[in-house]
């Protein structure tokens, strides 16, 4: 029988054909739909059912041929989307899309995902229960993981697996911490109701401007003085636009901000507390202020038993030299909608190697992957889902 490490070095020119062709049809979030249709043809062509799910996802599932009391299913994920980023890339494989670019690795998770498929779906003989593969569209606006869990698709899983492949770390290393690992991510936006007049005579009018000023300080207390300081979190105000001439008070003013945190306890008492700083410092300049908050994502936690299925998993497949410690980070994944569901692992797969150019940040119109690293994503896949599957069993 082949080992995971032998058929992901089979599948490996497989792996990078299929992260070339979606690099250079990139599609915006929630309309994948080339993408969406190879997906389903590459899984088709290995016998498996595919459907799609939110739109422009695709579900699959490999049955495994063995038989267990247990019967787990655990699922891999990968996003499809690209972002509204113009590729300043020469190469072979660039965008073919103006305005568009797969910036972020999501080109590297499909088809990695689908190059997993292929190694699992060649050995399903040797493991029980299944494996459902989640193509998940939208992950940049934040939305199709959220609506793939509302149609249902993670409610039979009993652990959720996703990679990320990051440029932050080197190729060939791999990072699986427990706990938390990327931070939930709100927007708010805060409209200041005055009343206009002449600057000349500000006293007949109410200033949206000084409102907002005080609002945008006050905000600043709300990490410093409400939250406490060994958790930590950001409030960050980004626009503040009032006005339009040099003697005229307008009538009102326009604020919006992000805030992110890794504390679930946090994020829930963000929104309240800007609504209670907004409208009571507004009161206090005789204005007024409405406070729209759109929640984005949640805080991605990984789960502490599959985290540690899935270092077990990173050691088998590219040995125990490959694991590094990484800090979370202050990004936003919407994975956490799964991981809020079922319980979760989400791991980074490290792509930069400065001597093939590939050291740009994520979402930089240079952006570019050690295409290495689809070798460790596919076999990393499949060795977790192999390892989640069969562990406890009694051979």
């Amino acid at each position: 029988m082949n080992s995971v490490k032998e058929l992901a070095e089979e599948y490996f020119d497989y792996a990078v054909s299929m992260r070339r062709e979606f690099h250079m049809h990139p599609e915006p979030s929630m309309k994948e739909e080339r993408t969406s249709r190879r997906i389903i043809e590459e899984l088709e062509k290995l016998g498996l059912e595919a459907k799609n799910a939110a739109g422009t996802g695709v579900v699959c599932e490999i049955k495994g041929g063995k038989k267990s009391a247990s019967n787990k299913t655990v699922a891999l994920r990968a996003d499809m989307d690209a972002l509204e980023l113009e590729e300043k890339n020469e190469v072979e494989y660039k965008s073919k899309n103006e305005g568009l670019m797969h910036g972020c690795g999501h080109d590297g998770h499909s088809a990695s995902l689908l190059t997993a498929a292929k190694i699992l779906n060649d050995l399903k003989e040797e493991f029980a229960g299944t494996v459902k593969l989640i193509f998940q569209p939208g992950e940049e606006i934040a939305v199709g993981a959220k609506t793939m869990v509302e149609e249902g698709v993670v409610e039979d899983v009993d652990a959720i697996f996703g990679i990320h492949i990051w440029n932050d770390l080197e190729s060939g290393k791999i990072s699986v911490e427990a706990g938390p690992r990327m931070a939930a991510v709100n927007q708010f936006i805060i409209k200041v109701k005055g009343e206009g007049g002449h600057g000349s005579m500000p006293h007949q009018g109410v200033d949206p401007i000084m409102a907002g000023a005080a609002i945008v300080m006050n905000l600043q207390t709300i990490v410093s003085r409400e939250f406490n300081p060994m958790e930590p979190s950001v409030l960050s105000v980004d626009i503040f636009n009032s006005g339009s001439k040099g003697n005229v008070l307008p009538d009102s003013a326009h604020i919006e901000g992000t805030t992110r945190c890794f504390s679930r306890e946090i994020n829930h008492k963000f929104e309240g507390i800007i609504r209670r700083i907004a409208q009571e410092t507004a009161e206090s300049y005789r204005a007024e202020a409405e406070l729209e908050y759109i929640k984005m994502t949640l805080p991605c936690i990984n789960d502490q038993d599959i985290s540690e299925i899935a270092q077990e998993a990173a050691a088998e497949f590219a040995g125990k030299d490959s694991l590094i410690k990484l800090d979370k980070t202050t990004g936003g994944e919407d994975f956490s909608f799964f991981a809020a569901e079922v319980p979760a692992t989400f791991v980074f797969v490290g792509s930069r190697n400065e001597d093939k150019g590939a050291d740009a940040p994520h979402h930089h119109p240079e952006f570019n992957i050690d295409e290495d690293s689809l070798k460790t994503a596919s076999g990393l896949y499949a060795q977790f889902a192999l390892d989640f599957l069969t562990e406890g069993e009694v051979e």
